[in-house]
């Protein structure tokens, strides 16, 4: 149990039953005439507007019961990660627009993709690629030909970036090319406050039938979208997110849904932007990890910056977030390599983005108190005034106890600046350009890819 549990166990019940009286009234906007008639016929009722319905508790305590708590994100080697309300995270890269290198931001290419997929590949605490929007390819087959993309440079679990709902059905006919595991997922986000647009609606019905994880999400900005106060707005996004989940669980029962209310962010009232990395973000986090415990679902949120660059304002809300996002038990973690609230990927921020993950498992990992790490013969042994250097049991331990960092700087200033004097920033940028280069083994098989090809060139020359 979190400290936010311990504090605010009867603030997760509370927020619950908020959501439940705001989806009966004043219900929820399903701007899609097909699912809303499905909702009505399985219990809902019409609300005082068009496309609205009202849903009652009985109703949503009834569709999320057919969520399965725990959520396997396969790759293609047959593992993957399961996570469910209390796993540890899976952690992802971050949609986007726009690629930050070498001190430049340009518009994100088919060619960045490719080579963001290959540095996330071998990033060791990355455990999926997230598809990004490719500047340089029609917008409305960015989803088909992303997953294509990334499918050839990783083995890791894809979440697919959804961007029509024909795209969504020749994605399923894709999944079964490399087996049936469901090797990417999906998602979706209400467009609130309290409103499903069609759009989201028919890629959720376009993808249903075969098992492909959803990301439900909710959205609100606190002071715009949903009410300034936090546990407000947390309500609003909890009673969109209920309400996306019955309508997944009408179209495929069983489906495998991850709770995302981490999405949430606030509106900063001098500025007028959006703020996805300030300390009522890690906040939102936190409730929708919790809210996740409450219904048994695992949950997810990104840890995100307003930085423009790699610099100390990333370094600052990043490891922050990351921190509080673990700590909290977040299910799911979206971000990695991301930069101004989501518009821009950095590869160089991938890889210290990286090392933040690794930085904050060592610390929360804790300390072990048995008879072998306290040590008292061997300190018996070295005895007083002496060196523990020498020791065997320093051999066999110090790789598991301490941490061991691939890019901070642990040198001194003569050797630092021998190297070229660089920031941390430049090392990673450094690092990254090395990772994303071709690899000699490819992640796809010859007849894999060109099957794969054959779904995407068709739907190019047939998609509505």
């Amino acid at each position: 149990m979190t400290l936010l549990d311990q504090k605010n166990h009867l603030g997760t019940a509370r927020i619950h039953e908020a959501s439940l009286d705001l989806l009966s009234d004043p219900g929820i906007k399903m701007e899609h005439e097909e699912i809303r008639d499905l909702l009505l016929k399985n219990g809902a009722a019409p609300g005082n507007a068009p496309d609205v319905v009202r849903l009652p508790r009985e109703m949503v305590k009834e569709y999320l019961a057919l969520c399965p708590p725990d959520v396997r994100l396969a790759d293609r080697t047959g593992h993957g990660k399961t996570i469910s309300a209390t796993s540890a995270p899976a952690i992802w890269s971050c949609p986007g627009m726009n690629i930050h290198e070498k001190n430049a931001v340009r518009p994100f290419l088919a060619e960045d993709m490719a080579g963001m997929t290959r540095l996330l590949d071998k990033l060791e605490n990355v455990d999926g690629v997230f598809g990004m929007a490719m500047e340089d390819v029609v917008p409305n087959e960015r989803d088909v030909v992303g997953l294509l993309i990334m499918a050839r440079n990783t083995r890791k679990h894809i979440r697919a970036f959804c961007f029509t709902p024909a795209g969504g059905g020749a994605m399923v006919r894709m999944k079964n090319v490399l087996g049936k595991d469901a090797w990417f997922s999906v998602g979706f986000t209400a467009h609130g406050p309290l409103r499903w647009t069609h759009l989201a609606l028919d890629v959720f019905k376009a993808t249903s039938g075969h098992g492909i994880p959803v990301t439900v999400n909710g959205e609100p900005m606190a002071g715009a979208s949903g009410p300034v106060t936090i546990a407000g707005a947390a309500a609003v996004g909890n009673a969109e997110i209920l309400g996306g989940i019955v309508a997944v669980q009408l179209m495929e029962p069983g489906r495998p849904c991850i709770y995302n209310l981490g999405l949430a962010h606030v509106f900063d009232m001098r500025t007028m932007i959006a703020v996805t990395g300030g300390p009522e973000n890690a906040l939102l986090a936190a409730i929708s990890a919790a809210m996740g415990r409450h219904y048994n679902l695992p949950s997810a949120s990104w840890v995100s910056t307003e930085s423009m660059c790699p610099d100390s304002q990333a370094a600052l809300e990043k490891m922050f977030g990351f921190a509080s996002h673990i700590s909290n038990g977040v299910s799911n973690i979206w971000g990695v390599g991301q930069l101004e609230s989501e518009l821009t990927i950095s590869p160089a921020q991938a890889v210290m983005d990286n090392e933040m993950i690794s930085y904050v498992n060592r610390f929360l990992r804790g300390v072990e108190t048995n008879e072998e790490t306290l040590a008292v013969d061997v300190t018996r042994e070295v005895g007083i005034s002496g060196s523990y250097l020498d020791q065997i049991h320093t051999a066999e331990h110090f790789r598991s106890e301490l941490f061991m960092p691939q890019l901070l700087l642990r040198k001194k200033r003569d050797n630092w600046r021998a190297d070229g004097s660089k920031r941390l920033d430049e090392h990673a940028g450094e690092v990254a350009e090395g990772l994303m280069k071709p690899s000699d083994t490819p992640s796809l098989g010859e007849a894999e890819h060109k099957e794969l090809q054959e779904i995407a060139d068709w739907f190019s020359k047939n998609k509505k």
